[in-house]
This record gives structure tokens, C-alpha cells and sequence, in this order.
């Protein structure tokens, strides 16, 4: 068994928790934080046998998308205003970010 950690963006995360219903995976769903852009975000956590990952990973690949996004840089706290860049940049943003780890006992009450 295993379990898979998906952190996606919250944009994709409706059409990602309907899409891995739809397939027969069940998730657990927890609200985070990204650290770079301080921006919503989805964590999934889905336990699933072990031959069904490929299929999980084609679930996430096919429902979050990269996207390329401005964003206005936060000015660092305690640091010289040197580095600070004082427009928009664009970025990337979205996809996924996803962990496969090894689940050593799982119990369901």
C-alpha cells in the first residue's frame, strides 16, 4: 500500500477531488499555505494498493495544470531593499507537487 501526498493549487483542486471520485480513488482533502507565493493550495493525501499509483498519477497529471501567473513580490522583511524587484513578475504556478511513501499499516474503523 501507499500513500500519495498531492499539493496542487486550489483552482484545480474541485476538478482533481471530482476526477479521483470518478475513478474509484478516495482522498483526504486539507487546506495549506505555499511558502514561496503565500497562495491557497490543496493538499490530497489518497491511500491506494500499490499497482493502482500509475493510475493515481495519470488522475493528477490529467487535472492540475501549470500556468503562468503575475504576482507582485512581497518586499523582504529585514533584508536590504537591494534585492527587492518592485513590479510584477511572472511565474510559474499550478501542477502538482506529489510524494508516494510507503504505507506500513493501514487501519480503517
Amino acid at each position: 500500500m501507499k500513500l500519495v501526498v498531492a499539493i496542487v493549487q486550489d483552482k484545480d483542486s474541485n476538478r482533481l477531488s471530482n476526477a479521483l471520485v470518478r475513478e474509484g480513488f478516495r482522498a483526504t482533502k486539507l487546506a495549506s499555505t505555499g511558502g514561496f507565493l503565500r497562495a491557497g493550495n490543496t493538499t490530497f493525501m489518497i491511500g491506494t494498493e500499490d499497482e493502482r499509483v500509475h493510475e493515481v498519477m495519470q488522475v493528477i497529471r490529467s487535472n492540475c495544470k501549470v500556468r503562468d501567473q503575475l504576482v507582485s513580490p512581497v518586499s523582504p522583511m529585514g533584508s536590504t531593499t537591494d534585492a527587492y524587484i518592485p513590479f510584477p513578475v511572472e511565474v510559474q504556478v499550478g501542477g502538482a507537487a506529489v510524494f508516494v511513501m510507503p504505507v506500513e499499516r493501514f487501519e480503517h474503523f
